[in-house]
């Protein structure tokens, strides 16, 4: 049995949001997080290749032996979302409310976490799949998620958008399931590991290492 990616990401608390020049950036630092403890990572498709980093990373485990789940964020549009999932995502993120792409992973019960910024662009996502990403979400900060999980208690709130590592649980304690961060992780591996570490969170029987 495998973990539901809102597990993992759950588990893992801090979703690495990555945007780089090209793909092999994108997988050398996929790689890196995923030696550091990380499981979950977000490409995004402002990568120039972002499809080809996804196949290639998608078939990675991370330090534990588990499977890499990679997502692919930024997802707007039907096209996208069907490129993505033929390179191997594992999830779907949009920035705002996308409902040709939430449509489609309907169709293809394919799990994607819908951006929005208003309460009820919020609502609608998280009624549909459970989950929303809250973006930008340093406009409205950790105050704006603990009002909002007092009218949406069960939903999974992932705030993303100017939020730094340190200020992860912060977040955490307002209400948030995950946090996207985008910038300021470290290059060092050892502190990478660190910050993965210190975040973790426990997971289901599924989340442990395939035999």
């Amino acid at each position: 049995m495998s973990c539901h990616p809102y597990a993992v990401m759950a588990a893992q608390r801090l979703l690495p949001v990555l945007r780089d020049p090209g793909p092999d950036e994108a997988v050398r630092r996929t790689g890196a997080l995923l030696a550091a403890g990380c499981r979950a990572v977000e490409l995004t498709t402002s990568t120039p290749g972002w499809a080809a980093a996804v196949a290639r990373t998608a078939a990675l485990g991370d330090a534990h032996g588990r499977p890499a789940l990679i997502g692919v964020g930024t997802v707007t549009t039907t096209a996208q979302a069907e490129e993505a999932l033929a390179a191997g995502a594992g999830f779907l993120v949009s920035p705002y409310p996308a409902p040709e792409v939430r449509e489609f992973a309907a169709r293809h019960d394919a799990v994607f976490v819908e951006g929005g910024f208003t309460p009820g662009e919020i609502a609608a996502a998280a009624r549909h799949a459970g989950a929303a990403k809250v973006f930008p979400a340093h406009v409205g900060g950790p105050g704006f998620i603990r009002s909002l999980k007092a009218v949406l208690p069960d939903a999974l709130l992932v705030p993303t958008g100017g939020i730094r590592p340190g200020e992860v649980r912060e977040w955490l304690a307002a209400g948030a399931s995950a946090v996207g961060i985008g910038n300021g992780l470290p290059d060092d591996p050892d502190e990478l590991a660190a910050v993965f570490a210190e975040l973790a969170g426990p997971c289901c029987a599924g989340c442990s290492p395939e035999r």
